[in-house]
């Protein structure tokens, strides 16, 4: 069984014309990403289980099939306390939409995420992606990015 279900509050997305654009100074990709509000959790169940009510609720949430498996991510204070969880991520939404033909959207926000000692669970939409780090590491990470000459907003 394989599947994937993905939602985002589409009303609160305010994807601003010019959210990619070429930086002459540093001659990269230059994107603009905003901190959603809550802590989110990362969930594995077992293959044979259905979709949890609780797993599609909130502003983000993910729900991955695989063989082995079945990812949730979804807000942390959904998560049942049974549930195999690693709790304490921020997500930044980069905003889209974008083009399936563009090709660097990810690397520009996940190298300078690497040279910083970031580490990250990526998530993508059909119209965008989110990334999601360590709460602990939130700080650093905004700043990696900004040093990288991207825009993040709270």
């Amino acid at each position: 069984m394989s599947f994937i279900i993905d939602k985002v509050d589409l009303l609160k997305k305010s994807g601003p014309a010019g959210a990619l654009c070429r930086s002459p100074i540093l001659g990269s990709m230059s994107l603009t990403l905003s901190v959603l509000p809550d802590e989110y959790a990362v969930c594995q169940l077992s293959a044979e289980a259905g979709v949890p009510v609780w797993a599609t609720s909130g502003e983000l949430w993910s729900v991955t099939g695989a063989p082995g498996e079945v990812s949730v991510v979804c807000g942390a204070a959904a998560v049942p306390p049974e549930v195999r969880a690693q709790r304490g991520w921020a997500a930044l939404r980069l905003h889209g939409p974008f083009e399936f033909t563009l090709t660097g959207i990810l690397a520009a926000v996940l190298n300078p995420l690497r040279d910083a000692g970031v580490g990250i669970f990526a998530l993508s939409t059909f119209d965008t992606d989110y990334v999601l780090v360590p709460q602990e590491k939130l700080a650093r990470a905004v700043e990696a990015l900004r040093a990288a000459g991207h825009t993040v907003t709270a």
